[in-house]
């Protein structure tokens, strides 16, 4: 490390202020701050110090995406060969599932950090952190069959729309990774409903056995198909059809595990928004109006991206709500809706998406009141105490 420091220190003149390359001195600092701690210190004043850092913020969420990453991807094979009815061994199923999953994550990092660099570039500005998370989030809410060139688009979709017209890392009101899931919804339904693409394209030779079908619950569930759920067992664990990342429940709890560990994640948006499915789902079952509704509220986070999604989209520090008691109101919110979407209107079986998105578009109006209903609070107190010091 020391060769690869004494090399970065020789170049860098060549991109700052007045070099040949000054131009290019974001994306120097990026690959730089990338490597390295940045060893810029404060000088004076008083100032609170963390030790983490975005980009340490950014490697936590990762780290805690990995196990699901990693199931994703054995799921991936497993659900291929599950298809055509083939046995194989661990290692050929978790093998096919990263050559399914691989090329993905690729296109999304390389599309999404091709655009921030130019951003940066062309706004003077660092090369923030934020898109290390995004790009490894649009994969695991996408279908294994999703054609590569959609991946782009809707990544690139996300990048510009959903995050740097409204300045970039930190300024954006929508989660970009869900973002480029809804483009994607609505620019190209066919290739995110249905029961072909959850399962890994078939090869030549290969044909898919009788009786065999690559529906999600979800997708069963809006049709009234009450019959061919998984058991509790093999939804938890995650061995059923579904988004890369969304399938294992176990996986996404150990990734909640690290976050609430480490107090990146917050507790009270991921307790709320389960709070508030399960409200939603015990009214539905009070009523049972149709089959749907008699759904054990429980398995309402069994099924489809409800899980993933309470623990690493809802809780996204940047769209979610910063007020203490807002993170309570969001939450919930969040649970109720997605419940709502899913059980009322079968057109929408992953009520998830649109229910987070609908949230980060109110959370700034929901600090908004939970703070003036604080101000009000304080003024009424503080005139109370000034009218018992007059008396």
């Amino acid at each position: 490390m020391k060769s690869i420091r004494k090399y970065i220190d020789r170049i860098k003149p060549n991109f700052e202020k007045g070099g040949k390359f000054e131009k290019l001195s974001s994306t120097f600092d990026a690959f730089e701050t990338f490597l390295f701690v940045p060893d810029k210190v404060t000088q004076s004043g008083a100032h609170i110090r963390d030790s983490l850092d975005m980009k340490r913020t950014m490697t936590v969420v990762i780290i805690a995406l990995i196990p699901a990453l990693l199931f994703g991807i054995y799921n991936a094979g497993y659900q291929h060969f599950l298809s055509i009815g083939v046995t194989k061994t661990f290692w050929e199923v978790f093998g096919l599932g990263f050559l399914k999953v691989l090329p993905i994550i690729i296109v999304s990092y390389v599309t999404g950090l091709a655009i921030e660099f130019i951003f940066a570039q062309i706004r003077g500005h660092e090369v923030n952190e934020g898109f290390l998370v995004s790009g490894m989030l649009i994969p695991l809410i996408m279908p294994v069959d999703v054609p590569l060139w959609m991946v782009a688009v809707s990544t690139a979709f996300a990048v510009i729309i959903g995050k740097e017209v409204f300045g970039g890392t930190g300024m954006n009101i929508l989660n970009p990774a869900l973002t480029a899931r809804a483009f994607l919804f609505f620019a190209y339904p066919s290739e995110m409903t249905g029961d072909k693409i959850w399962i890994a394209g078939l090869t030549k030779g290969e044909n898919v056995i009788d009786g065999f079908s690559g529906a999600t619950p979800l997708g069963n569930l809006a049709q009234g198909i009450m019959g061919h759920l998984p058991n509790d067992t093999d939804a938890f664990l995650g061995f059923m059809p579904g988004s890369i990342g969304e399938t294992s429940k176990l996986a996404i709890l150990i990734g909640a595990f690290i976050l609430l560990y480490t107090g990146v994640g917050s507790w009270k948006i991921m307790l709320s928004t389960f709070a508030g499915g399960l409200f939603l789902g015990l009214v539905f079952n009070a009523f049972a109006a149709n089959d749907y509704m008699t759904l054990p509220a429980y398995r309402h986070f069994l099924y489809g991206g409800f899980t993933f999604g309470a623990v690493f989209m809802a809780t996204d520090p940047v769209t979610a709500s910063q007020t203490e008691t807002g993170k309570w109101i969001y939450g919930f919110l969040t649970g109720m809706l997605a419940i709502l979407i899913r059980v009322l209107n079968p057109a929408y079986p992953e009520g998830m998406m649109l229910a987070i998105l609908l949230m980060n578009v109110f959370a700034p109006l929901i600090d908004y009141y939970v703070v003036e209903s604080n101000i009000g609070r304080r003024l009424r107190r503080l005139k109370k105490v000034t009218v018992n010091n007059v008396n």
